[in-house]
């Protein structure tokens, strides 16, 4: 009887400890969920460094290469040099009109 008994508690304290290594807060579960978080940081860790690094280099050339500063202002700023004209051409415009076009077909 006192055999039965000690092996009934013994399960039952088994039991706990098993939810508790798997289910837990600090369980399996959780450590899994954390490594799991932990290797999604590291990855977008490394594309920030990754980014930061194009930047730190794309500054360094902004502020020594006078070819890529002027490229980059013509570029991005669309100035001109004397005597040349600035064609810009908008595909959303173009597009809309082009689907306006279609349906006064029909």
């Amino acid at each position: 009887m006192a055999r039965r008994v000690l092996l009934a508690l013994l399960l039952v304290v088994n039991v706990v400890l098993l939810f508790r290594l798997v289910w837990s807060d600090h369980g399996v579960i959780a450590y899994m969920n954390m490594r799991h978080r932990s290797d999604n940081l590291q990855d977008r860790l490394r594309d920030v460094d990754s980014r930061s690094l194009d930047l730190s280099n794309e500054i360094r050339r902004l502020k020594g290469d006078r070819t890529y500063q002027e490229r980059v202002i013509r570029e991005r700023m669309n100035y001109v040099k004397e005597n040349e004209v600035l064609y810009i051409f908008s595909g959303k415009v173009d597009a809309a009109r082009g689907a306006m076009g279609d349906e006064k077909k029909n």
